[in-house]
């Protein structure tokens, strides 16, 4: 038996080796304080839990969803846009739920990018950007990165051949995983370089509402034009604690999204009308609890910074994301700094060169963990990097 040539392009998936990774550990009975994976810790609000109960409840939500969503559901998220960015969306034609932003996010490629085209792809970054790219039979070409240009992508370095092949640019502010900030200037430039070229611009907003110390990010569907030219992705799992929920959106550009949509209806039955009710839910409710989880946030990014710090490892905290992006000690790589901590002391992080090639000599570290755990790790950290 042979499998498809696309699959094995693929590189094994970062966090499915971490997860391998911490069972080994686990299997050899380690105590393992896990800084890996930025899936949050905290409770989904009561209020969303309540919302599903009763709609779980409810026999009309157990046939089949829409393919396009509640309508309820696609109008609440415009609503939202309009209160947080004051964008105005029509929830017919420019919004789409999905199955969690990843699966919009990996499907993007497939109603966009042919065989030979190119997708322009933030080094360091999400993974999927790259791997749908590469398992829809596209090339994806790398942006770096870099600490001294404030980790935002150097568009006027893309060379002309690449650009005439290229069809999408993915960005993602607050990031992942360096955690770095965008202002709306960038997402005007962006904006007009896309228009310039006839690129897609694929935003994945999922940490919008993660942010700090006065910090607020901006939506690239704020920048006149957007409409023609601009998708955003977002998800409830990282501003609601609703990981394991799986629900998100895509919003924007209607010509872009009736061809996600048009892929969908192809490939899913939709999400669980009881989720979305849920998701309806969060976005109208209360902002309490999302105040708090951005404080919990915020309180464990200094108390790790100010660790490392005194380590002497620099670092800035950052304003936005569930992460911090860790130069490695001198004398270390990502994959050997990595390891150190998990044969040493049994803490997990992420390699940065996981993300990508630029991201080598980094290591990501989540917040996304209880704080006494978090304090244990830090104290462990304090043992070995000196």
């Amino acid at each position: 038996m042979r499998t498809a040539r696309r699959i094995e392009k693929l590189p094994p998936y970062l966090f499915a080796e971490i997860d391998r990774k911490v069972a080994e550990a686990k299997g050899r009975g380690a105590d393992i304080i896990s800084f890996g994976v930025g899936d949050p810790d905290l409770p989904t609000p009561q209020h969303v839990v309540e919302a599903l109960i009763e709609a779980a409840r409810d026999a009309g939500t157990h046939r089949y969803p829409s393919y396009t969503g509640m309508p309820e559901f696609r109008k609440a998220i415009a609503d939202w846009y309009g209160r947080r960015f004051e964008v105005r969306l029509d929830p017919d034609t420019q919004v789409q739920p999905l199955v969690g932003s990843k699966e919009g996010i990996f499907h993007l490629p497939v109603a966009f990018v042919d065989p030979g085209d190119v997708a322009l792809v933030p080094d360091p970054g999400y993974p999927v950007y790259e791997t749908g790219t590469i398992l829809a039979g596209g090339e994806a070409h790398l942006l770096p990165l870099r600490e001294q240009n404030d980790f935002l992508p150097d568009l006027g370095s893309i060379p002309r051949d690449v650009l005439e092949r290229s069809k999408v640019l993915w960005v993602n502010y607050p990031s992942n995983p360096t955690s770095a900030t965008a202002d709306l200037d960038f997402f005007v430039e962006a904006v007009a370089f896309c228009r310039r070229y006839n690129l897609l611009l694929a935003h994945d907003a999922a940490y919008t509402e993660i942010t700090y110390d006065g910090y607020v990010a901006p939506s690239a569907l704020e920048v006149d034009g957007a409409e023609k030219c601009v998708v955003e992705f977002h998800s409830l799992s990282k501003t609601y604690n609703m990981t394991g929920w799986r629900i998100g959106w895509v919003a924007g550009a209607p010509a872009a999204v009736e061809a996600i949509k048009r892929l969908k209806t192809n490939i899913d039955s939709g999400i669980f009308d009881a989720v979305q009710r849920a998701g309806i839910a969060a976005l109208e409710g209360p902002e309490g609890p999302l105040r708090d989880t951005v404080g919990i946030y915020q309180r464990r990014r200094d108390l790790l910074c100010d660790a490392l710090k005194s380590m002497g490892i620099v670092v800035e905290p950052p304003k936005g994301s569930i992460y911090v992006w860790v130069p490695v000690p001198v004398g270390h790589t990502s994959e050997s700094f990595t390891t150190f901590l998990l044969d040493e002391v049994d803490i997990v992080v992420a390699p940065g060169n996981g993300y990508g090639p630029t991201g080598e000599g980094f290591v990501r570290f989540s917040l996304t963990l209880p704080d006494d755990r978090l304090e244990e790790g830090v104290e462990r950290l304090r043992k070995v990097v000196t």
